[in-house]
């Protein structure tokens, strides 16, 4: 089932709650794009590889064409979120906490950006979305646990496969140039860390732009009164409508967060910055080939952590580090707390 976009306008005009829902969703697309996607080119803008304005217009131009082709490659990560929790029974009210669930969402990745913490949107958005499912149900009949398995799966996949491919491939990259003079290889590196920047924004667009098409036809299925549909295909209008969103948000910045991750929690050469992307834009190929929605913040994050130890433990702030955990650990909670208080709030008042 999909939707054309003649439809589309028309009822988003005709249908009030549908019209908020659609607004409600390109703005936590917006925001994802300006604090997920800073993680992307945080370690060619710490090297210097780039500088942060062209760094950041580079991320909002890949992250467009990463969610245009991947979802047209494999929008399997969509259906996951899509089916991981159940908006069934009344869709009124299932919009509502729906509503209440992206509101929530914005809310929390904003407090995390004012602190300059890159929180994971991803998993905000599952948190969220979870939380407003357990107030609609009153219970946990509203969570699929088959695909939540998948997002804990990505969960630890995200966090191990990160530090180790990380670390990995540092190491591989010091043994192939240890007979090369470190000034003669500068340029390359510089040119590298480019590519490893846009590579990994284009894989940023690939992930997150997928979780939240899934939300996307979620609203727009409720507000057609169609709570049960359990297949969807993605129309290529809100493909372009979602990556131009997404890419808007990264060309407004994020500074703070580029210094948390690329400059305050470990001190990169160019090598180790293009090492770190190489290693983070892989690990998150092989989950969106294979379906598995990851955190492109805990994956890229991770990734760096794994090439400073590479060197010595000592070469990471686990200060920084531990906060940026304290952080992930609470999004599941917070968020899921604040997208049940919210829906039931929301329920409540409409």
């Amino acid at each position: 089932m999909t939707i054309t976009l003649s439809e589309f306008i028309s009822q988003a005009v005709s249908n009030p709650p549908l019209l908020i829902t659609i607004l409600l969703t390109l703005g936590v697309i917006m925001v994802n794009g300006w604090t997920d996607a800073p993680n992307a080119i945080a370690t060619c803008v710490s090297t210097r590889a780039m500088s942060p304005r062209s760094a950041i217009i580079m991320a909002a131009i890949f992250n467009f064409f990463g969610v245009l082709f991947m979802t047209i490659v494999n929008a399997t990560v969509a259906q996951t979120i899509y089916n991981m929790v159940d908006f069934g029974g009344d869709p009124h009210e299932a919009l509502i906490a729906l509503c209440a669930a992206l509101f929530a969402i914005v809310a929390w990745a904003t407090a995390a950006w004012a602190f300059g913490i890159p929180t994971s949107e991803s998993h905000a958005l599952i948190a969220g979305v979870s939380g407003a499912a357990i107030a609609l149900h009153n219970g946990f009949s509203g969570i699929n646990g088959g695909e939540w398995v998948k997002v804990l799966y990505g969960l630890g996949l995200s966090t191990l496969l990160g530090f180790v491919m990380g670390w990995v491939t540092v190491k591989l990259t010091e043994l192939i140039c240890r007979r090369m003079d470190r000034r003669k290889t500068s340029g390359f590196f510089q040119g590298a860390q480019v590519c490893g920047g846009a590579a990994m924004a284009f894989m940023h667009g690939a992930q997150d732009g997928q979780k939240f098409m899934g939300i996307f036809m979620l609203g727009i299925f409720l507000a057609k009164g169609q709570g049960n549909v359990t297949n969807f295909v993605i129309p290529i209008w809100m493909m372009i409508l979602c990556s131009a969103v997404m890419g808007l948000g990264t060309s407004i910045g994020g500074y703070r967060i580029i210094k948390a991750v690329g400059m305050d929690m470990v001190k990169l050469e160019q090598y180790q910055g293009f090492s770190a992307d190489l290693a983070a834009a892989g690990c998150l190929l092989i989950s969106s080939l294979t379906g598995v929605p990851v955190s492109t913040t805990h994956t890229k994050t991770t990734a760096i952590m794994g090439v400073g130890a590479a060197k010595r433990l000592s070469s990471v702030n686990w200060g920084v580090v531990n906060e940026m955990v304290l952080t992930w650990v609470l999004t599941f909670p917070g968020c899921g707390l604040i997208g049940f208080l919210m829906a039931k709030l929301f329920i409540w008042i409409f």
